[in-house]
């Protein structure tokens, strides 16, 4: 059975920084594209970044490009999402994704 399970999120002040987690298991992890989306109220949910199992390509929307970078640890079945000078604009149910597969998500609030 795939799980995958989000943490991280919380109430940061615009130019913060977070950092996400997402621990995968029921799947072969290490050989697998891992996703983040985003969700904010009212709107449609966003793509936000994918990561390979090659390590080294990895992709991330426009909007987030130059503050968010998303990594992956094979040994820990996890994928990471860093999230620097965030903006208001970021608040947002952040969900990752594996296949037809998502978590729960974790709440980001960027407020003052």
């Amino acid at each position: 059975q795939v799980q995958l399970q989000e943490s991280g999120g919380g109430l940061v002040q615009p130019g913060g920084s977070l950092r996400l987690s997402c621990v995968g298991s029921g799947f072969a992890f290490s050989r697998s594209q891992i996703s983040w989306s985003r969700q904010a109220p009212g709107k449609a949910l966003e793509w936000v970044a994918s990561i390979y199992s090659d390590f080294k390509v990895s992709y991330h929307a426009q909007s987030v490009k130059g503050r968010f970078t998303i990594s992956r640890d094979n040994a820990q079945n996890t994928v990471y999402l860093q999230m620097n000078n965030l903006k208001s604009e970021d608040t947002a149910l952040y969900y990752c994704h594996f296949g037809g597969n998502r978590g729960q998500g974790t709440q980001v609030t960027v407020s003052s």
